[in-house]
């Protein structure tokens, strides 16, 4: 490597998102009310989808699940994020490094494929209402979920098998605020092509394919909707899918930008910042998107609220969320 020095490593220093000291308690103190919205609001989607019996259909079942995995990815990043922020000692170990892009991995990819089965619910509902039942089944929605959570470990099990296959690095500085895979790559003194490549593979695979799914659906779904007589129909239709559709184009297009870019390294101001929206903020907005815009989730929130024995059902399942 030209003179370079080239180790294997125990551990890793995270730069972080910013050098100067002067803002770091401003820093820390917004990502920490972020970070509280994020498991309140997550984790209150999916005690309220368990504890509301109207809301115990197909659609909520994957978005209890959407809700779920995006508390799982931020709780991966931020608690550790503001311990560096907060801490001087800004080192991870190498097996925590490894786990933290494992499960941060998991978590994303399953997010983007949890994403097309929910436009593919949505273009059973809208263009096949009367099948709905039949075709989005328990034993469909189970296996629907169970694959989105296979596909993403397998795809993040390659990536980390690959990586731990790097015997030493130049540095053990990492020009990022957690551990990601292509700010890691670029520290390696080994050619890391292979890795490069696959991670460019199977980002642009996963990406394309589920795109592919949301816009043949999206698409059938446009059509459907336009032939509908009825203006109320048509508002009921629009309003299930401009959430959904929402969150598809911020999420989607932050992951084209890092991923399926292959000069990107993840080193950059703007990829830290693209990084920082879809693993920080976004898993916010999610619920509050869907709330906000969702009249069956504001009416079943309503319910609950209103209901003194709902409302102890629902605080104690959310109570048992954060503890379990």
């Amino acid at each position: 490597m030209d003179g370079t020095n080239c180790t294997s490593m125990t551990e890793f220093i995270l730069l972080g998102l910013s050098d100067a000291t002067d803002i770091t308690d401003i820093l820390s103190l917004f990502f920490l009310i972020i970070y509280v919205v994020t498991v309140v609001t997550n984790l209150g989607m999916v005690a309220l989808i368990q504890v509301s019996s109207q809301l115990h259909t197909p659609m909520y079942f994957f978005l209890s699940h959407l809700s779920f995995v995006d508390f799982c990815y931020s709780s991966v990043i931020v608690p550790k994020m503001l311990a560096n922020i907060l801490n001087k000692n800004k080192a991870i170990s190498f097996l925590e490094c490894m786990v933290q892009f494992y499960l941060f991995c998991t978590c994303v990819i399953s997010d983007v494929f949890l994403l097309a089965v929910m436009a593919y619910d949505r273009f059973v509902a809208i263009c096949n209402p009367l099948l709905y039942t039949v075709i989005m089944s328990q034993k469909l929605c189970v296996v629907l979920i169970s694959g989105c959570y296979l596909c993403a470990s397998a795809c993040a099990l390659i990536h980390l098998c690959l990586a731990l296959q790097i015997p030493t690095y130049k540095s053990n500085v990492i020009n990022h605020f957690f551990c990601d895979l292509p700010p890691l790559l670029s520290l390696a003194c080994s050619d890391v092509t292979i890795n490069k490549v696959l991670l460019f593979i199977v980002a642009v695979f996963n990406d394309s394919l589920t795109n592919m799914i949301i816009l043949t659906s999206y698409f059938f779904i446009l059509i459907t909707v336009l032939r509908m007589r009825s203006t109320e129909g048509r508002h009921k239709a629009f309003s299930t899918c401009v959430s959904h559709f929402t969150v598809i184009i911020v999420f989607h297009g932050t992951i084209i930008f890092i991923y399926c870019s292959p000069s990107s390294d993840n080193g950059g101001d703007a990829d830290k910042v693209a990084t920082v929206f879809y693993t920080i903020v976004i898993p916010m907005l999610n619920p509050l998107i869907y709330s906000l815009r969702n009249k069956d989730v504001k009416d079943a929130l309503g319910k609950v609220l209103s209901s003194k024995r709902s409302f102890l059902v629902f605080f104690f399942f959310f109570l048992f969320s954060i503890l379990f």
